[in-house]
């Protein structure tokens, strides 16, 4: 096991990231403004695209870690056919799935239904199509949909939290379906589709814009959608720190963008796909 993994699974990860959740919670004038600051200038934060100019604008940390973006700033294509990407990042992996089984990373693979905690919708989307995406810390870190979808269920499953990057993505087995993450099981236009919203150490809580989920999670728990739908773009939820968005469309559904290889940066808003002929 690499050095860095393993002592990622002897800390206390839960109790970690909450107490740095706590902090980043904080609305102390001088902690909140020390944070922003030092983060500011640790990830050369550019907020040119948000809402707000300097730590004076945001009532705490995470506050600032979730500024939304300035309204215009990432128009959408005119074609409803195109799939967006739902969040900006650096793109892990992305392409068919070989049956229900998904590509980690060189040499390393998971099931959909590990993934996804649901067997029959692991069926559904066996032999689809898959984009993972890495926020990093500099990120915008609020998640959208990535098309016209109702939400049919959500699933909260608990986990591990390790943390999310290169390293670990080679060296910890099925590592996005170990960590704690929401399920989002969604209907569209092409039929189910799932996005996975995967927790990491130091990511103090997934927040969502409907009544239901609150993390942690502390067991698993299923929700009906109740009703809830999104536009394309819209946002479905938000990291408090950085981690991975999982996309997995099903078969002969959706094209993927030639240009999805790993290490491509994406944007929220960007074509990473567009809905097959046969299904519109």
């Amino acid at each position: 096991m690499h050095p860095f993994t393993a002592l990622q699974s002897v800390l206390p990860q839960h109790a970690l990231s909450r107490g740095l959740g706590l902090l980043a919670e904080s609305k102390s004038e001088w902690l909140k403004r020390m944070l922003i600051n030092a983060f500011k200038a640790a990830y050369r934060i550019d907020l040119s695209e948000f809402e707000g100019d300097g730590a004076d604008d945001y009532a705490s940390f995470n506050d600032f870690f979730t500024r939304p973006l300035l309204p215009g700033t990432r128009p959408l294509p005119d074609d409803p056919t195109r799939i967006v990407s739902p969040a900006d990042g650096t793109v892990s992996q992305a392409g068919a799935l070989q049956g229900d089984r998904l590509l980690q990373a060189k040499g390393r693979e998971y099931t959909l239904a590990e993934l996804l905690g649901d067997a029959r919708l692991a069926g559904t989307l066996a032999g689809g199509s898959f984009v993972t995406i890495y926020l990093a810390p500099h990120n915008y870190h609020r998640v959208h949909a990535p098309c016209d979808a109702e939400l049919l269920a959500s699933v909260e499953i608990p986990g591990r939290l390790f943390s999310v990057n290169s390293v670990t993505e080679r060296h910890v087995p099925r590592l996005f379906a170990r960590n704690e993450r929401l399920v989002l099981r969604l209907r569209a236009s092409f039929g189910e589709f799932a996005l996975v919203l995967v927790g990491a150490m130091i990511v103090a809580s997934i927040r969502v814009p409907w009544p239901g989920p609150v993390s942690p999670y502390r067991r698993r728990v299923t929700r009906s959608g109740n009703g809830v739908s999104f536009g394309r773009g819209a946002e479905v939820g938000a990291f408090l720190l950085g981690s991975t968005v999982i996309a997995v469309f099903p078969p002969n559904a959706v094209g993927l963008a030639e240009h999805l290889a790993p290490g491509t940066d994406v944007r929220v808003g960007e074509t990473i796909g567009t809905v097959s002929q046969e299904v519109v």
